[in-house]
């Protein structure tokens, strides 16, 4: 491809990428494929000689957009959300152009250089402590990783890295039941396994770590000859927003000389707003705190920030050094990759700074501050409809609802948010609360408005009486459908897409 050709398409992608914009919200939000609707529609192997890129670009858009779900749709309100925008975006294309290797200072100073900027603006912003020192990794699950293997470092004496495990006892991390499985994974990828993840109750209005039982797990441990090596926290629990009380573990934590991580992957955007920091007082006290711009604050996937109080003590535990990878001649200069479990690193600092030169931190506050209000707005019109509870209430955005269906209520609510989601105008996730379940709401897409939060009123209600109406004809029909009585998910509205 010569540059003139290069030039022609990428302003061709740039204008299909506004239209696809500008287009959302006359899309379904999921996918309304089938299973191998699209495969079938691509060439099993690749072909031998180059094809034109009219002909690829056709098929892009002929086979892909209808077999994705559109995260970018303002009435996304199942999964946290993975904002991109669009001045995110912007800065991605210009990354992406000049495709650099940021994984030294001397790889690209720029990127280095940016990156330890941006990040101080944002610890600013959150109003942590000039304390901490942070690095942008690909995702929470990294972070959380780093700061296990962090840990597990530290406990075993610098250790487990050159002897490995099994030359120690058995290593323990504490968590509450709340926290995200991201959490699970690192401990199997860390060698500490699973049977010594510790899980400590829950208790009170946000369903957090129960302080005294988790001094009482870490002494447990210790007199039977185990090794409490740290404690992980989380502010904003996936499932339902569990908070935990980050101060009175810290105090434990600390006590016991174990090291704390906070996952704050979603919650701790909303943490440039002051009056929402109550939900993680005492997060000064953390060893290592994650969040993730990609999901609320609008930088496009991946940028995932950590803070840390001691980087030496993660350069300790990640950091390899082979002759080709030393800078010579430049003393005190960061490495980031040193601070970080894949070598390879995008430079994921631009999309930072043109999002807060953007919108600035009173545009984006601006956002998360609707965002909370709308979804407790609609909370409160859940509960006033008489055949719906609310669950779990609202933290920040995020909150729970269930539809009464007596004797098999969970049957019901699974019909429920499939139906709703088939139905195409909002989508909609289940949890379990309880061990029952509950259908999650939250508000978070960068360009939602209240109309959209009003839209899944709507959709939710009429979808809701459309399934007692069909149970109750049910009830008078000599056999049950292939539903069990329910209408075919998506067969209510579909004449609305």
């Amino acid at each position: 491809m010569d540059s003139e050709e290069f030039r022609k398409w990428s302003r061709t992608a740039a204008d299909w990428g506004a239209d696809y914009r500008a287009g959302l919200r006359d899309r379904p939000v999921r996918a309304q494929t089938k299973p191998g609707d699209i495969a079938r529609q691509i060439a099993s192997a690749a072909p031998e000689d180059g094809e034109a890129m009219e002909a690829i670009f056709a098929d892009f858009e002929r086979i892909i957009p209808d077999g994705l779900t559109h995260w970018q749709h303002p009435r996304f309100f199942a999964y946290f959300p993975a904002n991109a925008a669009p001045v995110s975006v912007i800065a991605d294309y210009l990354v992406t152009s000049v495709a650099a290797q940021c994984m030294l200072w001397q790889t690209s100073p720029a990127a280095t250089e940016l990156e330890t900027r941006v990040v101080d603006w944002l610890r600013q912003a959150l109003g942590l402590p000039d304390g901490f020192s942070g690095v942008i990794q690909d995702s929470a699950s990294t972070a959380t990783l780093a700061a296990v293997l962090v840990m597990r470092e530290k406990a075993l004496g610098w250790k487990g890295n050159s002897e490995g495990l099994a030359a120690h006892g058995a290593v323990r991390v504490y968590a509450s039941k709340q926290v995200h499985t991201s959490i699970d994974r690192a401990i199997w990828i860390a060698g500490i396994g699973e049977a010594n993840l510790v899980r400590i109750p829950t208790k009170g209005p946000l369903n957090g770590m129960d302080p005294e039982a988790l001094d009482a797990a870490i002494r447990a441990d210790r007199a039977a000859g185990h090794i409490p090596a740290g404690v992980i926290a989380c502010t904003g629990g996936t499932s339902i927003g569990a908070c935990d009380p980050i101060r009175d573990v810290a105090g434990i934590a600390k006590a016991h000389g174990l090291y704390l991580h906070v996952d704050a992957a979603w919650a701790g955007s909303a943490m440039i707003c002051p009056e929402f920091r109550e939900l993680w007082e005492g997060v000064e006290a953390a060893d290592s705190i994650v969040f993730n711009p990609h999901k609320w604050l609008g930088a496009n996937f991946d940028c995932s920030v950590q803070f840390i109080r001691s980087p030496e003590d993660q350069v300790r535990t990640l950091a390899i050094q082979p002759e080709y990878l030393k800078t010579h001649g430049h003393d005190g200069i960061i490495n980031y990759s040193e601070w970080s479990v894949p070598l390879g690193r995008r430079f994921r600092a631009l999309k930072l700074w043109f999002l807060l030169r953007y919108h600035g931190l009173e545009g984006l506050r601006t956002m998360i501050r609707n965002h909370v209000a709308w979804s407790r707005e609609l909370a409160e019109r859940l509960a006033g409809e008489p055949d719906f509870e609310i669950v779990s209430e609202p933290v920040l955005s995020l909150f729970s609802f269930r539809h009464k269906g007596g004797a098999e209520a969970d049957r019901h609510n699974i019909a429920l948010v499939n139906a709703i989601n088939d139905d195409g105008r909002i989508y909609l996730t289940q949890t379990r609360v309880d061990d029952r379940i509950a259908i999650r709401f939250q508000a978070g897409q960068f360009e939602m408005t209240l109309d959209d939060a009003d839209t899944a009123f709507t959709v939710v209600t009429e979808i809701a009486r459309s399934l007692e109406d069909a149970q109750d004809r049910s009830t008078f029909s000599s056999g049950r459908g292939e539903n069990g009585g329910f209408p075919r998910p998506g067969a209510q509205r579909t004449e609305r897409m």
